[in-house]
Protein backbone atom coordinates (compact mmCIF):
# COMPACT_ATOMS: atom_id res chain seq x y z
CA UNK A 1 0.00 0.00 0.00
CA UNK A 2 1.42 3.39 -0.97
CA UNK A 3 1.08 6.43 1.22
CA UNK A 4 -1.53 8.68 -0.40
CA UNK A 5 -0.71 11.74 1.65
CA UNK A 6 0.73 14.27 -0.80
CA UNK A 7 0.95 11.76 -3.65
CA UNK A 8 0.45 12.75 -7.27
CA UNK A 9 -2.48 10.78 -8.75
CA UNK A 10 -1.07 8.00 -10.91
CA UNK A 11 -2.72 9.29 -14.06
CA UNK A 12 -1.08 12.71 -13.56
CA UNK A 13 2.45 11.59 -12.67
CA UNK A 14 4.00 11.99 -16.11
CA UNK A 15 2.80 15.58 -16.42
CA UNK A 16 3.17 16.76 -12.83
CA UNK A 17 6.31 15.00 -11.54
CA UNK A 18 8.80 17.02 -13.65
CA UNK A 19 7.25 20.24 -12.30
CA UNK A 20 7.72 19.45 -8.59
CA UNK A 21 10.52 21.27 -6.79
CA UNK A 22 11.97 18.49 -4.65
CA UNK A 23 14.85 20.58 -3.30
CA UNK A 24 15.24 20.43 0.45
CA UNK A 25 14.61 23.68 2.34
CA UNK A 26 17.16 25.19 4.66
CA UNK A 27 17.18 23.98 8.24
CA UNK A 28 14.71 25.56 10.62
CA UNK A 29 16.25 27.77 13.30
CA UNK A 30 15.41 25.15 15.96
CA UNK A 31 17.23 22.32 14.25
CA UNK A 32 20.75 22.88 15.56
CA UNK A 33 19.61 22.98 19.19
CA UNK A 34 17.25 20.04 18.71
CA UNK A 35 20.04 17.91 17.25
CA UNK A 36 22.53 18.99 19.90
CA UNK A 37 20.71 16.81 22.42
CA UNK A 38 22.37 13.84 20.71
CA UNK A 39 25.97 14.95 21.19
CA UNK A 40 27.96 12.50 23.26
CA UNK A 41 25.57 9.62 22.56
CA UNK A 42 25.95 6.67 20.18
CA UNK A 43 27.37 7.07 16.65
CA UNK A 44 24.90 7.61 13.84
CA UNK A 45 22.92 4.52 12.78
CA UNK A 46 21.02 4.61 9.49
CA UNK A 47 18.32 2.05 8.67
CA UNK A 48 16.07 1.58 5.65
CA UNK A 49 12.85 -0.36 5.21
CA UNK A 50 9.25 -0.39 4.11
CA UNK A 51 5.79 -0.42 5.63
CA UNK A 52 4.90 -4.13 5.74
CA UNK A 53 6.34 -7.55 4.98
CA UNK A 54 3.25 -9.13 3.39
CA UNK A 55 4.24 -8.14 -0.17
CA UNK A 56 3.56 -11.08 -2.48
CA UNK A 57 5.50 -9.71 -5.49
CA UNK A 58 8.70 -9.95 -3.39
CA UNK A 59 8.41 -13.74 -3.56
CA UNK A 60 11.33 -14.98 -5.62
CA UNK A 61 13.50 -11.97 -4.82
CA UNK A 62 13.43 -10.74 -1.23
CA UNK A 63 11.63 -13.93 -0.19
CA UNK A 64 12.63 -17.38 -1.44
CA UNK A 65 10.10 -18.55 -3.99
CA UNK A 66 8.93 -21.60 -2.08
CA UNK A 67 9.05 -20.27 1.48
CA UNK A 68 5.62 -20.03 3.20
CA UNK A 69 4.33 -16.61 4.20
CA UNK A 70 4.79 -17.33 7.90
CA UNK A 71 8.57 -17.18 7.30
CA UNK A 72 8.51 -13.80 5.58
CA UNK A 73 9.27 -11.73 8.72
CA UNK A 74 12.59 -13.57 9.08
CA UNK A 75 13.51 -12.85 5.46
CA UNK A 76 12.33 -9.24 5.77
CA UNK A 77 14.64 -8.72 8.76
CA UNK A 78 17.56 -10.21 6.85
CA UNK A 79 16.98 -7.75 3.98
CA UNK A 80 15.99 -4.53 5.77
CA UNK A 81 16.92 -2.74 8.99
CA UNK A 82 13.63 -1.13 9.98
CA UNK A 83 9.90 -1.12 9.34
CA UNK A 84 7.11 1.39 9.69
CA UNK A 85 4.84 -0.83 11.75
CA UNK A 86 1.43 0.19 10.46
CA UNK A 87 -0.20 -2.89 11.97
CA UNK A 88 -0.28 -1.14 15.36
CA UNK A 89 -2.32 1.72 13.92
CA UNK A 90 -5.31 -0.52 13.25
CA UNK A 91 -5.10 -2.79 16.26
CA UNK A 92 -3.31 -2.86 19.60
CA UNK A 93 -1.46 -6.15 19.43
CA UNK A 94 -0.75 -8.15 22.60
CA UNK A 95 2.80 -8.26 23.96
CA UNK A 96 3.11 -11.91 22.96
CA UNK A 97 2.58 -11.08 19.30
CA UNK A 98 4.95 -8.12 19.42
CA UNK A 99 7.62 -10.26 21.08
CA UNK A 100 7.14 -12.90 18.41
CA UNK A 101 7.76 -10.33 15.67
CA UNK A 102 10.83 -9.03 17.48
CA UNK A 103 12.22 -12.55 17.87
CA UNK A 104 12.19 -12.97 14.08
CA UNK A 105 14.48 -9.98 13.52
CA UNK A 106 18.26 -9.48 13.82
CA UNK A 107 19.66 -7.77 16.91
CA UNK A 108 20.19 -4.44 15.10
CA UNK A 109 16.68 -4.31 13.60
CA UNK A 110 14.27 -1.60 14.75
CA UNK A 111 10.48 -1.36 14.63
CA UNK A 112 8.85 2.09 14.28
CA UNK A 113 5.30 1.49 15.53
CA UNK A 114 2.53 3.84 14.45
CA UNK A 115 0.22 4.92 17.28
CA UNK A 116 -3.19 3.23 17.38
CA UNK A 117 -5.94 5.13 15.60
CA UNK A 118 -8.15 4.78 18.67
CA UNK A 119 -5.80 7.24 20.40
CA UNK A 120 -4.99 9.68 17.60
CA UNK A 121 -8.04 9.58 15.33
CA UNK A 122 -11.06 8.37 17.28
CA UNK A 123 -10.52 9.60 20.84
CA UNK A 124 -8.19 12.36 19.65
CA UNK A 125 -6.08 12.12 22.82
CA UNK A 126 -9.08 12.28 25.19
CA UNK A 127 -9.61 9.52 27.80
CA UNK A 128 -6.80 7.40 26.36
CA UNK A 129 -5.19 5.95 29.48
CA UNK A 130 -6.39 2.40 28.80
CA UNK A 131 -5.37 2.08 25.15
CA UNK A 132 -2.13 3.96 25.82
CA UNK A 133 -1.16 1.54 28.59
CA UNK A 134 -1.97 -1.40 26.30
CA UNK A 135 0.06 0.10 23.45
CA UNK A 136 3.03 0.74 25.73
CA UNK A 137 2.89 -2.82 27.03
CA UNK A 138 3.03 -4.05 23.44
CA UNK A 139 5.93 -1.91 22.29
CA UNK A 140 7.93 -2.69 25.41
CA UNK A 141 7.75 -6.34 24.34
CA UNK A 142 9.87 -5.39 21.30
CA UNK A 143 12.78 -4.99 23.70
CA UNK A 144 16.00 -3.68 22.19
CA UNK A 145 14.41 -3.82 18.75
CA UNK A 146 12.01 -1.00 19.61
CA UNK A 147 12.73 2.10 17.57
CA UNK A 148 10.89 5.43 17.79
CA UNK A 149 7.10 5.20 17.74
CA UNK A 150 5.18 7.93 15.94
CA UNK A 151 1.86 9.69 16.18
CA UNK A 152 0.28 10.41 12.82
CA UNK A 153 -2.18 13.23 13.43
CA UNK A 154 -5.48 13.24 11.52
CA UNK A 155 -5.56 15.64 8.54
CA UNK A 156 -8.08 17.92 10.28
CA UNK A 157 -6.27 18.00 13.63
CA UNK A 158 -5.29 21.68 13.59
CA UNK A 159 -3.29 23.77 16.08
CA UNK A 160 -6.53 24.88 17.72
CA UNK A 161 -6.60 21.35 19.21
CA UNK A 162 -3.02 21.64 20.46
CA UNK A 163 -3.91 21.53 24.15
CA UNK A 164 -5.07 17.91 23.82
CA UNK A 165 -1.88 16.82 22.08
CA UNK A 166 0.39 18.76 24.44
CA UNK A 167 -1.18 17.21 27.52
CA UNK A 168 -0.82 13.74 26.02
CA UNK A 169 2.82 14.30 25.11
CA UNK A 170 3.66 15.53 28.59
CA UNK A 171 2.29 12.29 30.04
CA UNK A 172 4.15 10.04 27.59
CA UNK A 173 7.09 8.19 29.26
CA UNK A 174 10.24 10.13 28.52
CA UNK A 175 12.33 6.97 28.10
CA UNK A 176 10.27 5.86 25.07
CA UNK A 177 11.25 7.69 21.89
CA UNK A 178 8.29 9.16 20.05
CA UNK A 179 7.74 11.54 17.13
CA UNK A 180 4.75 13.42 15.75
CA UNK A 181 3.69 13.65 12.11
CA UNK A 182 1.75 16.84 11.42
CA UNK A 183 -0.63 16.93 8.46
CA UNK A 184 -2.78 20.03 8.81
CA UNK A 185 -0.97 22.89 6.98
CA UNK A 186 -1.37 25.32 9.87
CA UNK A 187 1.21 23.44 11.94
CA UNK A 188 3.87 24.77 9.57
CA UNK A 189 2.70 28.39 9.46
CA UNK A 190 3.68 29.57 12.92
CA UNK A 191 1.09 30.99 15.30
CA UNK A 192 0.93 30.78 19.08
CA UNK A 193 -0.78 27.41 19.37
CA UNK A 194 1.40 25.62 16.83
CA UNK A 195 4.61 27.13 18.18
CA UNK A 196 3.63 26.13 21.70
CA UNK A 197 3.47 22.50 20.59
CA UNK A 198 6.77 22.67 18.73
CA UNK A 199 8.39 24.09 21.86
CA UNK A 200 6.83 21.40 24.02
CA UNK A 201 8.24 18.74 21.72
CA UNK A 202 11.69 20.28 21.84
CA UNK A 203 11.56 20.56 25.64
CA UNK A 204 10.56 16.90 25.96
CA UNK A 205 12.93 15.54 23.30
CA UNK A 206 10.03 14.45 21.08
CA UNK A 207 10.81 14.20 17.39
CA UNK A 208 8.95 15.53 14.35
CA UNK A 209 8.41 13.13 11.44
CA UNK A 210 9.45 14.51 8.07
CA UNK A 211 7.26 13.35 5.19
CA UNK A 212 9.01 13.88 1.87
CA UNK A 213 6.06 13.73 -0.48
CA UNK A 214 5.50 15.54 -3.77
CA UNK A 215 2.36 17.58 -3.18
CA UNK A 216 2.97 18.59 0.44
CA UNK A 217 6.36 20.24 0.44
CA UNK A 218 5.41 22.09 3.65
CA UNK A 219 5.74 18.72 5.41
CA UNK A 220 9.46 18.78 4.54
CA UNK A 221 9.78 21.20 7.43
CA UNK A 222 13.43 20.47 8.34
CA UNK A 223 12.65 21.26 11.97
CA UNK A 224 14.45 18.78 14.18
CA UNK A 225 13.27 18.81 17.78
CA UNK A 226 15.20 15.67 18.79
CA UNK A 227 18.37 13.92 17.58
CA UNK A 228 16.59 11.14 15.68
CA UNK A 229 14.94 11.25 12.27
CA UNK A 230 11.90 9.37 11.03
CA UNK A 231 11.82 10.10 7.31
CA UNK A 232 8.78 8.88 5.36
CA UNK A 233 9.88 8.91 1.73
CA UNK A 234 7.14 8.92 -0.92
CA UNK A 235 8.82 7.69 -4.08
CA UNK A 236 7.85 7.16 -7.70
CA UNK A 237 8.99 3.64 -8.62
CA UNK A 238 12.50 4.40 -9.79
CA UNK A 239 11.84 7.76 -11.43
CA UNK A 240 15.15 9.69 -11.67
CA UNK A 241 13.83 12.19 -9.12
CA UNK A 242 13.97 9.47 -6.44
CA UNK A 243 17.73 9.13 -6.79
CA UNK A 244 18.31 12.88 -6.73
CA UNK A 245 16.14 13.28 -3.64
CA UNK A 246 17.90 10.49 -1.78
CA UNK A 247 21.30 11.98 -2.59
CA UNK A 248 20.15 15.33 -1.22
CA UNK A 249 19.00 13.60 1.95
CA UNK A 250 22.38 11.92 2.35
CA UNK A 251 24.06 15.30 2.14
CA UNK A 252 21.73 16.77 4.77
CA UNK A 253 22.11 13.76 7.05
CA UNK A 254 25.90 14.18 6.80
CA UNK A 255 25.53 17.76 8.06
CA UNK A 256 23.13 16.75 10.81
CA UNK A 257 25.47 13.99 11.98
CA UNK A 258 28.02 16.66 12.85
CA UNK A 259 25.35 18.44 14.90
CA UNK A 260 24.33 15.41 16.96
CA UNK A 261 21.97 13.28 14.87
CA UNK A 262 22.19 9.72 16.17
CA UNK A 263 19.66 7.67 14.18
CA UNK A 264 17.77 7.69 10.89
CA UNK A 265 14.89 5.44 9.90
CA UNK A 266 14.31 5.84 6.17
CA UNK A 267 10.77 4.52 5.65
CA UNK A 268 9.98 3.97 2.00
CA UNK A 269 6.54 4.31 0.44
CA UNK A 270 6.37 3.19 -3.17
CA UNK A 271 3.25 2.30 -5.20
CA UNK A 272 2.00 -0.98 -3.70
CA UNK A 273 5.50 -1.34 -2.17
CA UNK A 274 6.64 -3.15 -5.31
CA UNK A 275 9.90 -1.25 -5.79
CA UNK A 276 10.64 -0.59 -2.11
CA UNK A 277 13.55 -3.10 -2.18
CA UNK A 278 15.18 -1.29 -5.13
CA UNK A 279 14.74 2.08 -3.43
CA UNK A 280 16.28 0.82 -0.20
CA UNK A 281 19.19 -0.68 -2.15
CA UNK A 282 19.81 2.63 -3.93
CA UNK A 283 19.65 4.51 -0.62
CA UNK A 284 22.04 2.04 0.98
CA UNK A 285 24.58 2.58 -1.79
CA UNK A 286 24.29 6.36 -1.49
CA UNK A 287 24.74 6.29 2.29
CA UNK A 288 27.81 4.07 1.91
CA UNK A 289 29.30 6.50 -0.61
CA UNK A 290 28.32 9.78 1.07
CA UNK A 291 28.56 8.88 4.76
CA UNK A 292 30.67 5.74 4.84
CA UNK A 293 27.99 3.87 6.81
CA UNK A 294 26.44 0.45 6.20
CA UNK A 295 22.70 0.25 5.63
CA UNK A 296 21.13 -3.18 5.28
CA UNK A 297 19.14 -3.57 2.08
CA UNK A 298 18.25 -6.44 -0.28
CA UNK A 299 21.19 -7.72 -2.30
CA UNK A 300 21.35 -6.22 -5.77
CA UNK A 301 21.71 -9.72 -7.22
CA UNK A 302 18.20 -10.53 -6.00
CA UNK A 303 16.49 -7.50 -7.54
Amino acid sequence: MAVKYGKIPEEDEAAVLPLVDFSLPKDHADTASGLSLGHGHTPLAVRAGGTMWTIRPWRGSVYPAKEPQRTWPVHYGAAFGTIELNATHYRIHPPERMAQWAEAMPEDFRFCPKFPAIISHYRRFNDCVGPTDDFIEGILALGKKRGPAFIQLPPHFAPKHAHRLNAYLRDWPRELEVAVEFRHPDWFLGGTEAEGTWQTMKDLGIGAVISDTAMRRDAVHMRMTAPFLLLRFGGYAGHPSDQKRMKAWCERIKTWREQGLNSVDFLVHQPDSITTPQTCRAFSELVAHELGLPVRAPLSSLL
